[in-house]
């Protein structure tokens, strides 16, 4: 047993003659948050696609829990506890910020049907007080707590960021990918993510995978850092470890670094 959550296994994607992904093995931990880093084009969302199910590869397998689900859906990976957060923001500008949140929750159904939902009845009343109590945690843990009732269209970008990951951990994730989090946001909202991150990995054991091109966000949130270069994994380690790594240091950080 690899004791990873998830876990690609020789995994790779062509696009023509191209190829984005060749044989990439990475896995992550409960309770672990690991680091995707590398240069542009290096394949880092392709890989992010591939783990989340919006692009199944052309070799190489995803397991989840040690089970091969390289053929599930992304709506099952969801719901199976997989939550990801995009580059380009993703709220529904319509709604408010709680409601963003809430709708993370509304797969499961409020139990009883329409007649419930109709009759109010005491079980539906009792798990949407649950819900809303546990969107109103997460919005405070994400420094939101004032801004529920706010148009989630009229957030600034550090906000809004900060709302798609209230959304996407709402519901109490086993797998979060974090696809460039820290980007728009202001030094004290950076440090919120930071501690947000943490917390989930350490309190609730999710396993965290994230990229990003602040080199320091990434080295002071993870435990580990995987580096893509061209497709392939160029080193794997500590932050200290691959911050050193004279390989690393020429393809990526600049052998001046």
């Amino acid at each position: 047993m690899s004791g990873y959550v998830v876990e690609a296994r020789g995994v790779g994607v062509r696009f023509g003659g191209v190829r984005a992904l060749d044989g990439v093995d990475l896995g992550v931990r409960a309770g672990e948050v690991c680091g995707l880093i590398g240069p542009n084009g290096a394949g880092k969302t392709t890989l992010f696609d591939v783990v989340s199910g919006i692009r199944r590869p052309d070799r190489g397998r995803l397991l989840l829990d040690g089970a091969d689900v390289t053929r599930r859906s992304p709506v099952w990976r969801a719901r199976h506890g997989m939550r990801r957060t995009f580059q380009r923001r993703q709220l529904f500008g319509q709604l408010s910020v709680a409601d963003n949140v809430l709708v993370a929750q509304e797969w499961r159904g409020g139990g009883g049907g329409p007649a419930a939902d109709l009759l109010a009845l005491p079980a539906r009343r009792a798990r949407e007080r649950v819900r809303r109590e546990r969107a109103a945690r997460v919005l405070a843990d994400c420094g939101l707590g004032e801004l529920g009732a706010s148009s989630a269209g009229g957030l600034p970008v550090g906000l809004a960021r900060m709302a798609e990951l209230a959304r996407a951990v709402a519901d109490g994730p086993r797998v979060l990918l974090l696809d460039e989090p820290a980007s728009g946001l202001s030094g004290a909202e950076r440090e919120l993510l930071a501690r947000v991150v943490r917390r989930l990995a350490r309190e609730e054991g999710c396993a965290v995978l994230l990229v990003e091109h602040d080199v320091a966000f990434v080295m002071e949130v993870c435990a580990r850092v995987v580096v893509l270069d061209l497709g392939t994994v160029l080193a794997e380690g500590t932050p200290a470890g691959v911050r050193a790594d004279p390989r690393v240091r020429e393809a990526y950080l600049g052998t001046g670094r």
